[in-house]
């Protein structure tokens, strides 16, 4: 029981934190489409991407796919928020 009970845990941990991570991707599309960053807070995402970063590598240090996946994601998106903002601030 124990055992289903974990397989459970983990599937919703990789579905739910690949579903929180793709929340960066409707902001990075956003700033695509206005091309402006006005009223982007780059500390957030200056302060976010170093804390994924380091949880996609905890994830790849103890082999957990769920972190891994979720926080890969994040990592994709947080940067390209970043990076789009290194192009569009004015």
């Amino acid at each position: 029981m124990l055992e289903a009970y974990a397989v459970t845990l983990e599937l919703l941990a990789t579905i739910f934190g690949s579903l929180l991570s793709i929340a960066y991707f409707p902001q990075a599309y956003k700033i695509y489409k206005r091309k402006s960053v006005e009223d982007i807070s780059i500390i957030m995402f200056g302060t976010a991407f170093p804390a994924l970063t380091i949880w996609l590598l905890y994830g790849v240090s103890i082999n957990n796919f769920p972190l891994i996946l979720a926080n890969a994601i994040a990592v994709v998106g947080c940067s390209t928020i970043i990076i789009q903002y290194l192009i569009y601030k004015k």
